[in-house]
């Protein structure tokens, strides 16, 4: 089949390489805003650079991967849709829910596919978790608690266009805990602080924050990111039950050092970033979609997912700025 890829930043590129050596994808074009730097990757890659990303839409491409800028995806959604193409996009439709309601519109209405980049639900760790749940090893679940800590800030530029630490880094948080418990979150109370770099401020954003979750089944969980985790990128999720615990990822290179005389040594490669962490899920995504685009597999994750990890993260906001617990109710699900 022949993908049309949009953008190549950081995971654009790694998505081209990908794509560019599955036995499945017999062409390869690939666009960006910044055409030298598609040039690049096409190069590299074996592709074919488009001029534009017009081209993507008008060189007969089978489907579309989205990894631009945030603020196109609604856009370029909006068109795959219009063109009956296939898309997969990398989280979030949009940062608001307005422009995230609007696109689900278009693609529903066009009847295309839209897989969402939710790239946690491919990792081995958590899936083995959502079978663990389901298995009624751990009893009646409890308790979860969920981190995500990042190495450190990104670019002061891209804060504002962000939409936040709960938008943009909780919301796989809240995706995957949904995906795993199989529970909805009905009511949330959330804080931050903005006491490290003063960028955080200037953007009215936080790098640090944390959530408590109600889920529907009465299961209390816990959610906490920060931007300055300077032992390194520290991913995981706990659930405990009556009967067990268990824990995602936790390995010999978890970014935490025991205190404890008989405890396990630091880790001597410390995850360095998202990529080199979850690459093997990031490639499985795409191989999923292309069996989506193929007729071989259900959408593993559509954009309604997308919508209520969004719902969630936006309860956080407004419990944040209002100090008050909010309920999920609170958060319009569809348009007026």
């Amino acid at each position: 089949m022949r993908i049309g890829l949009i953008g190549t930043g950081r995971i654009g590129t790694f998505h081209a390489d990908v794509l560019s050596r599955h036995r499945e994808v017999g062409s390869l074009v690939v666009a960006d805003t910044d055409a030298a730097r598609a040039a690049r990757v096409a190069d590299r890659t074996g592709s074919t650079a488009a001029p534009s990303v017009d081209e993507i839409f008008s060189w007969g491409v089978d489907a579309v991967v989205i990894a631009s800028a945030t603020s196109s995806h609604a856009d370029l959604l909006s068109r795959a849709a219009r063109a009956g193409l296939p898309a997969f996009c990398e989280k979030p439709i949009a940062l608001d829910l307005p422009g995230t309601l609007g696109a689900l519109r278009e693609v529903e209405s066009a009847g295309t596919v839209l897989q969402l980049g939710f790239m946690r639900r491919f990792d081995a760790g958590y899936g083995a978790a959502r079978e663990l749940v389901r298995s009624g090893r751990l009893g009646r679940l409890h308790t979860v608690r969920a981190v995500t800590s990042d190495p450190a800030p990104p670019p002061a530029a891209y804060l504002p266009l962000s939409g936040g630490l709960y938008r943009d880094c909780l919301v796989h948080d809240f995706d995957i805990m949904r995906w795993v418990t199989g529970r909805e979150v009905v009511e949330v109370y959330a804080t931050g602080s903005d006491a490290g770099p003063a960028m955080f401020r200037e953007a009215g954003d936080v790098d640090t924050a944390a959530a408590v979750l109600t889920l529907d089944d009465g299961t209390l969980a816990t959610a906490t990111a920060t931007r300055c985790n300077g032992a390194g990128y520290d991913v995981r999720m706990e659930l405990a039950g009556e009967l067990d615990q268990f824990a995602v990822g936790l390995d010999d290179r978890t970014p935490i050092t025991s205190t404890e005389p008989t405890g396990p040594p630091a880790p001597d490669k410390p995850w360095p970033g998202f990529l080199e962490r979850f690459a093997p899920a990031y490639e499985a995504e795409l191989n999923a979609f292309l069996r989506v685009v193929s007729g071989e597999l259900e959408n593993p994750c559509d954009g309604r997912e997308a919508l209520h990890a969004l719902r969630i993260a936006e309860a956080c906001e407004r419990s944040r700025r209002e100090r008050r617990p909010v309920e999920l109710s609170e958060i319009p699900a569809q348009e007026d």
